[in-house]
């Protein structure tokens, strides 16, 4: 099969171009295989990060791609479905997260040629953060598509909201296998500058309203001194509430922060040094972190929100509070370290997993579903 791939890819840095680089390789080994991309994914006066590209410390691996897609450009759109519609692919993949690629992404899927099949993957139908727009504009992308690949069913209900009656597939993100093997946890440790002897929890990834790391920090609050909390990840907009908050916890000189965009190479070291991962998400679909964490076997404590409790709660991989409270963190996390027993299964659950979310296992699934439209 010929299969093209528009999204983001190298240089654009995050996990939505980790997820395509990985897509990418999975199915090369099966399938003709082109990567395009987005030109410029967002103006810069949209994007609340500090920058959208690789840098030379990010140590990214290259991927091979043609540079096409301006979002905020429509001359673009007809270049980019001519240079698509021209190779003659019988399958175009798409990921879709937010409104403001419906548009560019709406056009281009309606004029690649009627041979070719259009299937996106959908990370969020809904913005964790949303918009009046967004349902007029999302609805406007569906409507293009042949048929969707949903990696939650938090993901999956929104989809048959908005668009009754829409062929998909339900798939879970496989494993981001990529950040090499764990290293020892003393290692791991004096890399970060942390004690090994503590408790330590990590919050991982970028840092958004949505991803309560306020309500961790209050849950941290009234915890004992043989706690410690890392905190690893490039804030979306201004850290300066967050820091006023730990500079108010008695315990602040057991929280290491780390406000920066971690690169490929340093991850191993911040779940490594773990013994579980918190996710206190006010509002999810499902969580590219999970599978960073099953990569390194390190069981996790979530809200009951969104896709979190299906994914990794009814798993086994993790535990789940039911609100997204402080109280009701702190709970959980002293639920989890009383009893080893509950670590244990944890562990045992993600080794389970980890034979389920290979990347071979979800491309040979999204292409049979292709293949079926």
């Amino acid at each position: 099969m010929k299969i093209a791939i528009l999204s983001s890819f190298y240089p654009l840095r995050g996990g939505i171009s980790q997820f395509n680089a990985s897509l990418l390789e999975g199915l090369g080994r099966f399938h003709d295989v082109r990567a395009y991309r987005f030109r410029r994914q967002y103006p810069e006066i949209l994007f609340p990060g500090k920058t959208q590209y690789v840098t030379p410390d990010d140590e990214a691996v290259p991927v091979a791609s043609e540079a096409l897609l301006d979002t905020a450009n429509p001359f673009s759109y007809g270049k980019t479905a001519r240079t698509i519609r021209k190779w003659q692919p019988d399958l175009l993949i798409m990921k879709y997260w937010m409104s403001w690629f419906a548009p560019s992404l709406g056009w281009v899927e309606r004029h690649v040629g009627p041979q070719c099949k259009v299937v996106s993957i959908l990370d969020n139908v809904i913005p964790h953060e949303p918009h009046w727009f967004d349902k007029p504009l999302t609805r406007y992308f569906l409507r293009g598509c042949d048929g969707f690949v949903t990696l939650s069913q938090s993901v999956t209900d929104d989809l048959l909201r908005l668009q009754p009656g829409a062929r998909y597939t339900l798939l879970p993100h496989p494993l981001y296998s990529h950040f090499g093997p764990r290293l020892e946890r003393k290692e791991a440790a004096a890399a970060l500058g942390i004690d090994p002897t503590k408790k330590t929890l990590l919050f991982f990834g970028l840092i958004r309203d949505y991803k309560g790391l306020d309500i961790l920090l209050e849950a941290f609050r009234n915890l004992p001194e043989d706690y410690q909390l890392v905190i690893a990840g490039e804030p979306y907009g201004s850290f300066d509430k967050y820091r006023e908050l730990i500079d108010s916890i008695p315990g602040r000189d057991r929280i290491r922060v780390f406000p920066d965009y971690i690169r490929d190479s340093e991850v191993k070291k911040f779940f490594s040094a773990a013994d579980v991962t918190v996710l206190p998400y006010r509002s999810a679909t499902q969580s590219g972190i999970s599978s960073v964490s099953y990569h390194f076997e390190v069981p996790m404590i979530v809200t009951d929100v969104g896709g979190l409790k299906g994914t990794i709660g009814d798993r086994g991989t993790g535990i789940v509070a039911p609100v997204p409270r402080p109280d009701a963190i702190r709970a959980e996390i002293l639920r989890y370290f009383a009893d080893p027993s509950v670590r244990e299964g944890c562990v045992e659950a993600i080794r389970r997993e980890k034979d389920r979310l290979s990347w071979d296992r979800f491309c040979q699934d999204l292409t049979a579903f292709a293949e079926r439209l």
